[in-house]
């Protein structure tokens, strides 16, 4: 009678793909940056009269925004955490062959700060999300009516405060004191 072989594999993913799975966190997130966005839009618009009115009407776009610009971040980090796993999927028996590219790959996900070049690929995550932020807000804010230098200073600073920083969080930390979460 023959067998089958059944491998089961350990399933860690890096904390940060968490903010973009349907979870109740989005219950919590969601609120939290959108009272942030609107705090920073408030606060950028100076003396503007009706602001208040203004950031009732326009923080939602913001908010949204600010998730679209944390994702294309993630995908850049996805996208490297694929091209540096590359070599190993096609050549499966060369597994662990490529030691450079698992301490990148390993970093990426796991802990930014254990490799230069993985924490060159988070920062550089970080800084296209900004930007993306950066130009989205910056569009609407205009097409809602701000000046041109007023949608660039207040786009500026949302996209400053609100980058995903959590893409350093090393998520190391969780999974190897499973204590920590407890």
């Amino acid at each position: 009678m023959k067998q089958d072989k059944t491998i089961l594999y350990n399933l860690l993913l890096p904390f940060w793909v968490l903010l973009f799975v349907p979870s109740w966190l989005w219950l919590i997130l969601i609120p939290l940056n959108y009272i942030l966005d609107r705090i920073i839009l408030r606060w950028s618009l100076g003396d503007m009269p009706d602001k208040g009115q203004f950031c009732r009407k326009h923080t939602w776009k913001l908010c949204l925004i600010g998730f679209a610009g944390d994702l294309i971040g993630a995908l850049l980090m996805v996208g490297a955490l694929f091209l540096t796993a590359l070599p190993d999927a096609i050549n499966e028996s060369a597994e662990g062959a490529h030691p450079l590219l698992d301490k990148i790959m390993y970093g990426v996900g796991f802990n930014p700060f254990s490799h230069v070049l993985s924490l060159i690929i988070v920062l550089a995550a970080i800084a296209l999300a900004g930007f993306v932020i950066y130009l989205l807000d910056k569009a609407v804010l205009k097409k809602v009516g701000l000046s041109i230098e007023q949608a660039k200073k207040s786009a500026l600073r949302i996209a400053l405060i609100t980058a995903p920083y959590l893409f350093l969080f090393p998520s190391s930390i969780l999974y190897d004191n499973p204590s920590f979460i407890l």
